[in-house]
């Protein structure tokens, strides 16, 4: 069994915006899957760029690595079809986070 990512991005809001996204996101996604479950981690991190495109400064911002992955035996390119059903899950968590919060998330299909 190992580790592969289907996806990997981050998660902001404004420092003052009290949000927890481990409260707001679920830790588990795809359970009735054949290749779920699917697992979110959510670590805090400092912010990895200093600007972003508008560039507006990231430094008030309280920044978290969301990382998406299953534990399988199949190799990562075989897990394409899951990304679609477990982005298709998770998107609605997304869209309810306060006005403020912002993510980006990327398909990352590697073992971890």
């Amino acid at each position: 069994m190992r580790g592969v990512k289907l996806f990997q991005g981050y998660l902001w809001h404004p420092k003052e915006l009290e949000f927890d996204p481990k409260q707001a996101l679920p830790a588990r996604l795809g359970e009735g899957l054949e290749d779920g479950p699917v697992h979110l981690l959510i670590d805090p991190v400092r912010p990895p760029f200093a600007f972003f495109q508008d560039g507006t400064p990231t430094e008030g911002q309280a920044f978290y690595q969301l990382t998406l992955l299953v534990r399988t035996e199949k190799a990562p390119p075989q897990l394409k079809p899951l990304t679609q059903p477990v982005s298709e899950e998770l998107d609605p968590y997304l869209q309810a986070t306060p006005q403020g919060v912002g993510w980006m998330l990327l398909e990352d299909l590697r073992e971890v």
